[in-house]
């Protein structure tokens, strides 16, 4: 009996029954299924080279023609609020999964109804909704920055007087990489702030600023079946609120690693997650960690994992949500993954195609043993970048084109490696 024809039975014929949910949740989905991915994104791609190595066979709906996941799968052309691409996708697809988490959660319960998908939309509900979030993470166990609904200005003028200020005014949806958000510093930039942020007409949210040492993130999987794993934690650096890196093993104390692995499968555990949640943390000064943001999908924080642990994230997040045991996450060797933003993007492309990282070498490359960077022979160190080039159609400034894992033997290897390059001028490591 097929995938399909498995969720069929599952379903029965009115598909709502306690029992069918059950049923739905005990089933495998087996290699050889098509797994349907709503977003034709980065992360959608490296899903589907991951999973296709088990034999999957994958398709996704996204409104950009060619995209990159779709350059590596089949595509259904068609925006994400289309109800009839997404039957279609249902109807082609034996489970469905999301790659990015502001998917119209309405089409995901749709998409419920018609076809198998694991995450649910009631993980979508709450992590599209930073208010929702916050309280699922108080619920979990875990510390969030002190925070408050904001209605008004009064609201926000009244908030910033008991929590402080600098405050972070941010919008309750929308938002990445910085944006739908407002730093406030004085007094006087609470009025603009209220204006502006206003404007996109969802509820507001007042966090506490939280002055932290380290910016920290955790991947988690969980299964159907209850079967939880964490990869090693990353050490991230933002530039301009957009990640430059991630560094693996992160410079931490050990207790505070496991502190956050521990955090990230409760919360995981409290939400009933089903494939990977990503969890990322403030590490304060005085060695507390609070929950910053949830994101249930892969991460780009977890990209490392592709070439530096056992299992990578996607292919973890493929064994997730069809119920396959997950793989071992533990960690093969140190790594710093550092991301190429569309700037980037040309000195990248002729380091690969000459393989020469360091231009102020010339010809010394072709002395290098083969496998072997520019970097490592000039320097002493030993860095192997692995690069990875998303096929985006366009290039712009601050958009992610792709990303670079430099495995090492020690982190501040990479660390250096990034700063020679000179490809990364002023985004401090």
């Amino acid at each position: 009996m097929s995938a399909a024809e498995q969720r069929g039975q599952a379903l029965g014929s009115n598909g709502g029954e306690p029992s069918a949910l059950k049923a739905k949740q005990a089933a495998v989905i087996a290699p050889g299924s098509t797994i349907g991915v709503l977003g034709g994104g980065q992360l959608g791609r490296m899903m589907a080279l991951a999973g296709s190595n088990l034999g999957y066979r994958f398709v996704t709906l996204d409104p950009t023609p060619e995209s990159p996941c779709g350059q590596v799968a089949g595509q259904i052309v068609a925006g994400y609020g289309d109800i009839e691409a997404a039957r279609e996708l249902a109807a082609r697809a034996d489970v469905i999964t999301y790659e990015f988490e502001n998917v119209d959660a309405g089409v995901a319960a749709l998409l419920e109804e018609q076809s198998y998908v694991p995450q649910g939309s009631r993980l979508l509900y709450t992590t599209q909704h930073r208010l929702r979030e916050k309280r699922a993470i108080e619920a979990a166990g875990a510390k969030v920055a002190p925070y408050a609904e904001i209605g008004s200005e009064e609201d926000l003028r009244a908030a910033a007087a008991r929590l402080g200020i600098p405050a972070v005014l941010k919008t309750a949806t929308g938002g990445y990489d910085g944006k739908g958000q407002w730093v406030i510093r004085s007094e006087g930039e609470i009025g603009p702030a209220y204006a502006e942020l206003s404007r996109a007409g969802t509820e507001l949210v007042l966090e506490q600023f939280i002055t932290f040492e380290k910016e920290l993130s955790v991947i988690a999987a969980r299964s159907p079946r209850g079967e939880i794993r964490t990869f090693p934690v990353a050490e991230n650096i933002h530039v301009d609120n957009i990640l430059h890196a991630s560094i693996v093993p992160a410079r931490a104390e050990e207790r505070i690693l496991r502190e956050a692995e521990r955090l990230a499968a409760r919360i995981a555990e409290s939400m009933e997650a089903v494939g990977l949640l990503a969890v990322e943390l403030f590490l304060t000064g005085d060695g507390e960690l609070y929950v910053n943001e949830l994101a249930p999908r892969p991460h780009n924080s977890g990209h490392y994992t592709m070439e530096a642990c056992n299992t990578s994230q996607f292919e973890q997040h493929v064994r997730a949500i069809c119920n396959l045991p997950l793989g071992d996450p533990s960690l093969r060797t140190p790594v710093v993954m550092v991301n190429v933003l569309g700037e980037h993007l040309d000195a990248v492309t002729e380091a690969v195609t000459t393989d020469c990282w360091l231009p102020e070498l010339g010809d010394s490359n072709s002395a290098l043993t083969p496998g072997a960077s520019a970097a490592s022979n000039a320097t002493g160190f030993h860095v192997v970048p692995k690069v990875h080039l998303y096929g985006k159609n366009g290039s712009a400034p601050k958009r992610k084109m792709g990303h670079i894992n430099l495995l090492c033997g020690d982190v501040r290897d990479g660390l250096d490696f990034i700063q020679q390059t000179n490809i990364w001028r002023n985004q401090n490591s």
